[in-house]
């Protein structure tokens, strides 16, 4: 039997229409919703916001085209900036330029076309299943094989041929539609190929290598860190005989893009691609001290950074690297690593 692609398919109705919050998703009740997605906007808010794009805008100039330069010379201020929140009109263009993947985009000419149009992955039915669990509420998924859909689509299509030891794993659909609410097919693919191939920092493809390597060297770190942290929840949940892999693994296979609210989880992709850092700062706190506005960011954020675990973190990795036998990085590798962020 010949396998369908997805232009095989159908358009499905079109869902009904309701109320959607300001990033495109079906609004929760009102008694349900973190208070930042209903609360109106006021118009000191909106006039703060206008003058942050502003800087953002002098910053990056026109197309990105001052980033690299604004960098090496204020990387303070970018840092700063970044963990106050990149402007949404902004997102999109800052993301690709600080991962690193505009570079991967502009050095690739035609070689997303020639992956989705001429090439076929063993992959293709089963994200064609996945694709309709991504993101549901967002208007932007929720015609069945429709242009979201589609999109969606074509960039797992193309990194399952891309990196066929890779391939297409489940968890990938959240990272790569979070992308196309910011961005094209083709820049969100390459947007991909950067984190997971390691553009300017260490590739996170062990997210979905076969048996889940990074995950799991993640979930080592995080279990070490709560107890260290919070000894008594440590111990409680050993009693309880509860580990982390029962309740974390999904936020790391999907780099938080599913698992949190999403205006938090902007915030936490701003820092984590700047920061090449996955933020356990902000799971330690959130566990340890979690009050009504702990979904803020504003609130979150600069209490999570007060946590200084980046040390720790780097002997963990040793610690679980030579636990499980895996070759140990070099210091040289990881200085130029980096120098080149």
């Amino acid at each position: 039997m010949e396998k369908k692609g997805i232009d095989d398919y159908e358009l499905g109705p079109l869902p009904s229409p309701k109320p959607l919050d300001r990033f495109g998703f079906v609004k929760q009740e009102l008694n349900n919703a973190p208070e930042g997605l209903n609360k109106g906007r006021s118009a000191y808010e909106f006039q703060r916001e206008e003058r942050k794009v502003r800087k953002w805008r002098k910053m990056i100039g026109v197309g990105g085209s001052d980033w690299k330069h604004y960098v090496r010379r204020k990387p303070h201020v970018v840092k700063r900036r970044i963990r106050k929140g990149i402007p949404d009109c902004l997102r999109g263009l800052v993301w690709q330029l600080i991962s690193g993947s505009r570079d991967l985009l502009l050095m690739n000419p035609g070689v997303y076309e020639q992956l989705v149009i001429y090439e076929t992955s063993a992959s293709e039915l089963d994200i064609i299943r996945d694709i309709s669990r991504t993101f549901p509420s967002h208007v932007f998924f929720q015609q069945r094989h429709g242009p979201g859909q589609r999109s969606l689509y074509n960039v797992l299509k193309a990194y399952s041929v891309y990196d066929r030891d890779v391939g297409y794993v489940q968890g990938m659909g959240f990272l790569a539609g979070l992308l196309l609410l910011y961005m094209s097919e083709e820049d969100a693919f390459w947007l991909l190929v950067a984190l997971l191939k390691g553009a300017v920092h260490a590739p996170m493809e062990g997210l979905y290598q076969v048996g889940l390597p990074l995950v799991q060297q993640y979930l080592f770190q995080f279990d070490h860190l709560v107890r260290e942290h919070m000894p008594k929840l440590g111990e409680h949940f050993t009693q309880e005989m509860i580990n982390p892999s029962m309740y974390a693994s999904q936020w790391f296979i999907t780099v938080f893009s599913y698992s949190f609210p999403f205006h938090l989880a902007l915030r936490i992709w701003d820092v984590f691609l700047y920061e090449v850092k996955l933020p356990f700062e902000k799971l330690i706190h959130a566990l340890r001290n979690f009050p009504e506005d702990a979904m803020d960011p504003d609130t979150l954020l600069p209490m999570a950074y007060s946590f200084k675990v980046s040390k720790r973190l780097e002997e963990l990795k040793h610690e679980y690297d030579k636990k499980n036998g895996n070759p140990i990085e070099p210091p040289e590798i990881k200085e130029n690593q980096k120098q080149l962020q």
